[in-house]
């Protein structure tokens, strides 16, 4: 029978305790939500809502077509200027979701003959990127320059760097510095994807690259993702003029997909426009992740330290991590909960979201709730 196959997974995934279900949410929630990934509190605020429905009034609902060809209006170059120059890099190219930019970084960047050295704990967008690259693919060691020097050394030819800026399962912080200076020895160039990072990390949010003194480096290209702090959805590739321009003419998640919405659009240029108003958002989102660790360290719970905006607690099993997160909604709260193949060490957690706007007492209330319905 067709597809009958798939009634066998379905299968192995109910006995593995695995399966995924859709759960729309309301306008209006009385959850108090730390599952989201709004980390300076901006998706719902007012200039960042007026900014999409300005945009949607005066473009229309679509962008109606690829950015080469109807899909670029003056949003999107607005939009990649002011995003460029926050972060410090000569040049953006907005894309459809942070997805695609990742894949279109890691692709148009690793072309035949050259290697592409991928981090462990990567986010499946790159690791999807280094799939469809037609460079050769070598995992290494998480956060490991060491790893990635050698090997690095065992290839003769183009070669690209790919790593997270913060990883998005327990929140530990790349070292940075260190994958510059391996990837400086042997003229590799560094890709790093700072969906967690802008916004959270470096001055007034400008970002992890920034933070580390990348950021404008003619060998440093970044990708950032517009759904997290700036509360829209897209992507975009930050980098050297010349890299960007061959992101035109040779990604094929750029050449070939409809343009980022003008209401996504616009709601990120506001959203990009208030941080650089409101930097303190940004150093405000790091004392809530830290505020929530040490919280939760101190009631018995094993929390990941957290090096920007995502913390991370360990639960004893993909099935105890369901209903850890489904008992916490129940008690009004919302967490996120990873499972394998989310999580490249098998190791299911519930996953937290600091953000800028929490308040102390409903910090308290999250340590409440997650300590009482631990498994």
């Amino acid at each position: 029978m067709a597809f009958g196959w798939i009634d066998e997974q379905a299968a192995a995934r109910r006995r593995a305790g695995l399966v995924r279900t859709l759960r729309p949410r309301p306008a209006e929630s009385p959850l108090l939500d730390l599952a989201g990934n709004d980390y300076l509190g901006l998706a719902r605020h007012p200039e960042v809502a007026e900014g999409a429905a300005r945009a949607a009034r005066t473009w229309g609902g679509g962008a109606t077509g690829s950015r080469l060809v109807t899909g670029t209006t003056d949003l999107h170059a607005e939009l990649e200027r002011e995003l460029a120059a926050h972060c410090g890099f000569e040049a953006a190219l907005v894309f459809s979701s942070g997805y695609a930019a990742n894949l279109a970084a890691v692709t148009a960047l690793a072309p035949h003959g050259s290697l592409v050295v991928s981090d462990a704990g990567n986010h499946a967008s790159l690791i999807d990127g280094c799939r469809l690259a037609r460079g050769t693919t070598q995992v290494v060691a998480h956060a490991d320059p060491d790893a990635v020097r050698k090997a690095l050394a065992t290839h003769d030819g183009p070669a690209v760097v790919v790593s997270d800026t913060v990883f998005s399962v327990d929140g530990d912080a790349a070292p940075l510095a260190g994958l510059a200076e391996a990837c400086r020895e042997h003229g590799a160039g560094l890709v790093v994807d700072d969906a967690h990072g802008l916004g959270v990390l470096g001055d007034g949010g400008r970002g992890a690259p920034h933070a580390a003194g990348l950021a404008g480096a003619d060998d440093v290209v970044a990708t950032v993702t517009l759904s997290k702090s700036l509360g829209s959805q897209g992507g975009a590739v930050l980098g050297p003029a010349r890299v960007i321009d061959h992101l035109v003419n040779a990604a094929r998640t750029f050449i070939f997909d409809t343009g980022l919405a003008p209401a996504a659009t616009g709601a990120a240029l506001a959203a990009l426009r208030l941080l650089r108003r409101e930097p303190g958002r940004a150093a405000r989102a790091r004392e809530v992740a830290a505020e929530l660790h040490a919280r939760l360290t101190a009631a018995g719970l094993e929390a990941v330290r957290p090096d920007a905006a995502v913390v991370s607690v360990r639960a004893p099993s993909p099935e105890g991590a369901v209903r850890w997160a489904a008992d916490c909604r129940a008690a009004g709260l919302s967490v996120g909960c990873f499972r394998p193949p989310s999580v490249p060490d098998g190791i299911s957690r519930i996953r937290l979201t600091a953000r800028a706007d929490l308040s102390g007492d409903q910090i308290a209330q999250a340590v409440r709730v997650i300590g009482e319905t631990r498994p």
